[in-house]
C-alpha cells in the first residue's frame, strides 16, 4: 500500500476511535439530565474532573515517552516491559496509597467515602491499559485499538441504561427479584461508577496478553531515559487538563455549599452543547495533522498550512452560528431537565472558546515541525494560569459565567501566542481578511441571535441563511476546484 494512503488510512480509523466514544459519552447527558437532579450530576461532573486530572499524573508522560524511544529502539521488548512495569509500579503504588489515605483523600476532593473504591479502581485499571493501548498504535494495528475504544464506551453507556433506566422498572415489577434485590434507590452515582469500572476492567481483560509477555526486563538506564522525557510532556498535559477542567473543581469550591454542586451540574450539562465544535476540531485534527508532517518537507508547504487553517475557520464558523441559532432546540434533545437550563447563557461563549482551541491546534504546527515542542507546554502553562486566575478571582460574582469566560480567554489567548511566536520562528501566509471575516461574522451573528433577540429561531435562521449565502459566493470557487482534483 502506498505509504501516504496507509497513514491517512490509519489517521481516519484512530480519528473514528476518538470521535466516536466521544459522541457515545454525549448520549450519556441526556440519559444523566433525566434521571438526575443537577447537584447530583453536578458531583459526578466534579469526579470525572479530577479523573481527568490524576489520568494525566498516572500516565505521567509515559505514552508519549514510548513511541519515542519504541520507533528507534534496536530492542523493543526491553522498551515495551519497562514501560510496562513502570506504569504497573507506579499504578499499584497509587492503589495502596488510595486505600491507605482513603479517608483523608476523600475529606480534601470533596468526594463521598462510600464511592473512593470505584474511584480508586477506575483510575487504576485505565493506567494499566496506557501502554497496551500505545504497543496496537505502534505496532499499526489502529482496527483493533478502534474496537476496543469504541467497545469500551459502548459497554459504559449499556451499563449506564441498565442500572439508570432498565434496573428501576425492573425492581418496581417485581421488588422481590433478583432486579429487585440488586436496585438500590437514589445510588445513581454509584451506578454510574460502576458502569465505568465493569468497562474499564473488561478492557483490561482484553489487553491482558499484553502483560503476560516473558521474559520481563526493567532497564534502569533506559527507564531514566524515558522518565527524562516524559516529564515535560506531563506538565504539558496537567497544563492542559487544568483548562479542560479545573473550573468544574473551582466552582464546587468557591461557591456557597447549598447551591455549588447544582451549579457544577448546571454548567457542565449545558456546555456539552459545545461538543459540536470540539467533535469537529477533534476530527479535523486527527486527519490533518499527518498532512502537516508529511508536507513538512515540500516546497512550500506553508501556503498549503494556510489553505488548511482557511477551510478550518470557515467550516467552524458555519458550525459555531448553527449550534448557536438551534441551541433551543438541540437543549431539549439533549438536556432534558428544565432545571439545568439556566446555564445556556454560557454555551455561545464555551462554543467560541472551544473555535479558539481548534484554531491554535491548526496554528500549532510551526513548533510541532521545527521541533520547536516546548512552546506547546509554555503556551498552555499560560492558558492554565490564567485560567486559574479568572475563576478565582470571579466565581464569587459570577459563578459559572466566570467559569466561561475564563476558558475564552485561556484559549484565546493560546491562540494568539500560538501565531505570534509562529510568525516569528515559521511564517505561514494566512489569509486574515478571510479569516477576520468569518470569525468576525459568525461570532457577530451569534451575538445578535442568542442574546438582543433571545434565541428567537425565526431571526436565527434568517441570520444563518445570509452567512450560508455569503459563504458560498465567496468559497464557491474554492469548492469546484477541490471537486475538480478530487
Amino acid at each position: 500500500m502506498n505509504p501516504l494512503k496507509k497513514l491517512f488510512k490509519q489517521t481516519a480509523i484512530y480519528g473514528l476511535a476518538t470521535v466516536l466514544p466521544r459522541m457515545l459519552n454525549v448520549l450519556m447527558v441526556p440519559l444523566y439530565t433525566e434521571v438526575m437532579p443537577p447537584g447530583s450530576y453536578g458531583k459526578v461532573i466534579v469526579i470525572f474532573s479530577y479523573f481527568a486530572i490524576f489520568n494525566v499524573f498516572l500516565a505521567y508522560g509515559m505514552e508519549t515517552a514510548f513511541f519515542r524511544f519504541y520507533k528507534e529502539a534496536d530492542n523493543r521488548k526491553k522498551v515495551v516491559t519497562t514501560s510496562l512495569l513502570s506504569i504497573l509500579g507506579s499504578t499499584l503504588f497509587f492503589v495502596l496509597v488510595g486505600i491507605l489515605f482513603k479517608s483523608s483523600i476523600s475529606e480534601q476532593l470533596l468526594i463521598e467515602y462510600k464511592l473512593m473504591g470505584y474511584v480508586i479502581g477506575i483510575l487504576a485499571l485505565d493506567a494499566l491499559v496506557i501502554i497496551p493501548f500505545a504497543l496496537l498504535r505502534a505496532q499499526e494495528k489502529p482496527g483493533r485499538y478502534a474496537i476496543i475504544k469504541i467497545l469500551n464506551v459502548s459497554l459504559n453507556l449499556g451499563f449506564n441504561v441498565f442500572f439508570l433506566l432498565l434496573l428501576p422498572k425492573l425492581a418496581q415489577s417485581n421488588s422481590t427479584s433478583f432486579f429487585g434485590s440488586m436496585y438500590k434507590p437514589d445510588f445513581e452515582i454509584s451506578y454510574i461508577l460502576i458502569s465505568n469500572l465493569i468497562a474499564s476492567g473488561i478492557t483490561l481483560l482484553l489487553m491482558l496478553r499484553v502483560y503476560l509477555r516473558k521474559p520481563y526486563v526493567f532497564d534502569v538506564a533506559l527507564w531514566r531515559r524515558m522518565i527524562k522525557y516524559a516529564m515535560p510532556v506531563m506538565i504539558a498535559g496537567i497544563a492542559f487538563t487544568i483548562n479542560e477542567v479545573l473550573d468544574k473543581i473551582l466552582l464546587e469550591r468557591l461557591l456557597p455549599v447549598d447551591i455549588a454542586t447544582a451549579e457544577v451540574g448546571k454548567y457542565g450539562a449545558c456546555i456539552k452543547l459545545a461538543v459540536f465544535m470540539t467533535l469537529f476540531a477533534t476530527a479535523f485534527r486527527m486527519g490533518i495533522e499527518p498532512f502537516f508532517f508529511s508536507h513538512s518537507e515540500t516546497k512550500n508547504p506553508q501556503k498549503a498550512y494556510a489553505q488548511i487553517t482557511n477551510y478550518f475557520v470557515v467550516l467552524g464558523s458555519v458550525i459555531l452560528l448553527a449550534v448557536v441559532v438551534f441551541s433551543d432546540l438541540l437543549k431539549e434533545l439533549f438536556v432534558r431537565d428544565e432545571a439545568y437550563w439556566d446555564a445556556m447563557s454560557v454555551v455561545p461563549i464555551i462554543l467560541l472558546a472551544s473555535f479558539f482551541l481548534g484554531i491554535y491546534h491548526n496554528l500549532s504546527v510551526w513548533y510541532k515541525v521545527t521541533d520547536r515542542t516546548k512552546f506547546g507546554a509554555y503556551i498552555s502553562m499560560i492558558g492554565a494560569v490564567l485560567t486559574i486566575i479568572i475563576n478565582l478571582a470571579l466565581i464569587q460574582y459570577f459563578s459559572y459565567v466566570a467559569s466561561a469566560i475564563a476558558t475564552l480567554v485561556a484559549y484565546g489567548t493560546m491562540m494568539f501566542l500560538s501565531f505570534y511566536f509562529g510568525r516569528m520562528y515559521y511564517p505561514i501566509p494566512y489569509n486574515f481578511r478571510k479569516i477576520g471575516f468569518y470569525l468576525g461574522l459568525s461570532t457577530f451573528f451569534s451575538i445578535v441571535s442568542f442574546y438582543i433577540f433571545d434565541r428567537n429561531l425565526i431571526v436565527g435562521i434568517i441570520l444563518l441563511s445570509i452567512f450560508l449565502g455569503l459563504t458560498y459566493k465567496l468559497e464557491k470557487d474554492n469548492l469546484k476546484r477541490i471537486i475538480a482534483n478530487k
